[in-house]
């Protein structure tokens, strides 16, 4: 009785909505007022429907009794804008390895992304008429560049020059300065503008207004952070216990207690296109090994479900199961004795088993896309057992593939008019649960 109200509560909100209207509306402006007038209340309209959307989950609700959230927070675009806003330019983000940086004048690029949303296009005829239509456009990626300085120092730049905006840096590697191939304009490894040619002539140009521009950079066991928000700390070294309360809270000794540590040596990266929304992926990690029995065998048969456990902590869950080790032929053991899956809010997962680690990091590009990059690091000594290391990504790479599949289908599902929410089973799916109450934490803010 109490499940079937419970269910009734939530699903009464949103039943009206199952047949929500998305097609694009063509709008005809006269002047530049009109458009920047259509531009603010379409924007508003868009955050106000996503704000809706958000209140269609209940995180007051017991798991045994709540529903997930709807289909809607994995298929609109709308509610994709407004997470991109309120969760992902927030906090710190992993983005690589601290042995990618390990020497003085190493250095690594990468790109996060930062911002979604809503413009007009329009496309006139004989420029008497203009036609305007509303679309969804990303205004692009985050370029950095991470590397230590001379000195040793950690830094962290936008990996892009201040005379006409080409990208300095690519791929990984040392060097003693960043030269831009479009200019030839020079950076040392510290961001300052060491040379910038054929300036002759400029007027009121000051050499130090022109250095790189920094981001907050910092270090948690073998993991390099950045963190993003422009106002958030001030721009200096920062502490890597300041780093591990805002990132991990109060498990962080425990993930450094079960190995999760800089003691391993960095392998390789792998990534991988999903079309999936991101949340899929993670919901597909958080399920407390429900799937893999079925979808997952060989995973399946080095480990012992009868021992998994599932601890919350504020930000972070903890998954651990006990590996059946010794029992494997040929003395191939690579889940080892347990394995542990900690999830990092929102968006980073981290996997200890036997002399591995690897690392997820899940990046949303749309509603209904994903990118996945996988990290491995291994014990120092294994580090030079080809055959042992390749037959483990091989392992690896059929577990990403299995995954794949699943995660395609449940978006295919969710986009099916069949489905709308559905249920979670208590005893295995707690780390969902607290998942989903974080969402929606962060996005009623």
């Amino acid at each position: 009785m109490h499940v079937q109200m419970a269910v009734t509560m939530q699903l009464t909100p949103f039943i009206p909505k199952l047949r929500r209207l998305r097609s694009s509306h063509n709008l005809n402006f006269h002047n530049k007022t009109a458009a920047t007038s259509i531009i603010a209340c379409c924007s508003a309209r868009n955050s106000s429907e996503a704000e809706v959307l958000v209140s269609e989950f209940n995180p007051k609700i017991p798991i045994e009794e709540a529903v997930t959230p709807p289909t809607s927070w994995y298929t609109d675009p709308s509610f994709f804008q407004l997470e991109l806003h309120r969760i992902f330019y927030r906090g710190w983000q992993a983005v690589g390895s601290t042995e990618q940086i390990k020497d003085p004048n190493s250095f690594f690029t990468g790109r996060s992304i930062i911002k979604l949303c809503t413009l007009l296009t329009f496309f006139s005829s004989k420029f008497l008429r203009t036609n305007w239509r509303i679309i969804y456009y990303r205004l692009g990626d985050v370029e950095f560049v991470v590397c230590r300085d001379e000195s040793g120092k950690l830094q962290a730049f936008h990996n892009v020059c201040r005379h006409h905006a080409s990208l300095l840096a690519s791929g990984s590697g040392h060097k003693s300065c960043f030269v831009c191939p479009y200019h030839g304009w020079t950076y040392g490894l510290s961001g300052a503008l060491l040379k910038a040619t054929r300036i002759s002539g400029m007027r009121n140009f000051n050499v130090k207004d022109f250095g790189l521009i920094p981001i907050k950079v910092s270090t948690w066991g073998p993991f390099i952070l950045l963190n993003l928000e422009k106002e958030s700390l001030p721009l200096m070294e920062i502490d890597s216990t300041y780093v591990a309360k805002e990132w991990l809270g109060s498990c962080s000794e425990i993930l450094s207690a079960n190995g999760i540590d800089s003691s391993l040596n960095y392998v390789c990266r792998r990534e991988y296109t999903i079309d999936c929304n991101w949340k899929v992926f993670c919901d597909n990690y958080l399920d407390g090994g429900y799937h893999v029995p079925y979808a997952h065998k060989g995973l399946a048969s080095g480990l012992k479900f009868d021992s998994y456990s599932t601890t919350i902590f504020e930000r972070v869950s903890i998954q651990s199961c006990e590996g059946s080790s010794g029992e494997s032929k040929d003395n191939y053991d690579r889940l080892g004795r347990k394995a542990i899956y900690a999830f990092i809010y929102p968006n980073f997962m981290i996997n200890r088993y036997g002399p591995w680690m690897d690392t997820n990091l899940v990046l949303p590009l749309g509603p209904n896309k994903c990118q996945v990059v996988f990290d491995y690091y291994l014990e120092h000594s294994l580090k030079h057992d080809k055959d042992f290391i390749e037959l483990s990504l091989q392992d690896s790479e059929k577990v990403q593939i299995e995954d794949i599949v699943l995660c395609e289908g449940v978006q295919k599902g969710l986009q099916s008019p069949a489905y709308y929410v559905g249920r979670y089973a208590p005893k295995v799916e707690q780390a969902m649960h607290h998942f989903h109450c974080l969402l929606y934490e962060n996005l009623k803010k």
